[in-house]
């Protein structure tokens, strides 16, 4: 099978609160990140083109940075699938904006 990904996938664990449009808030935690999308573990169902929102903080340690930086992503849900009593959940990010502290 071929791969269709165009983008390098980095595996880190952040906890992230996942906004949709029913303006509801979901905890949820990453599985991995690209540039073009995340993989995250959540308890809700969501569904696949449905809009949402996130915030991540990715760590200073991993970027080489004096401070974590923030990041403001508004994406669209691609693939949302049953794992271990969760919802994995793929979706493309679409937007994102660098937030200063």
């Amino acid at each position: 099978m071929q791969e269709l990904r165009s983008s390098v996938r980095f595996p880190i664990k952040l906890p992230i609160a996942v906004g949709t449009e029913t303006a509801t808030q979901h905890a949820a935690e990453t599985a991995d990140i690209s540039a073009g999308g995340v993989l995250f573990n959540v308890d809700a169902d969501m569904s696949v083109g449905s809009t949402i929102t996130f915030h991540i903080a990715m760590p200073a340690g991993v970027l080489g940075t004096p401070t974590d930086v923030l990041v403001h992503c508004v994406g669209r849900v691609i693939r949302c699938t049953a794992v271990d009593g969760k919802r994995a959940v793929a979706a493309v990010i679409d937007e994102y904006k660098f937030e200063r502290g």
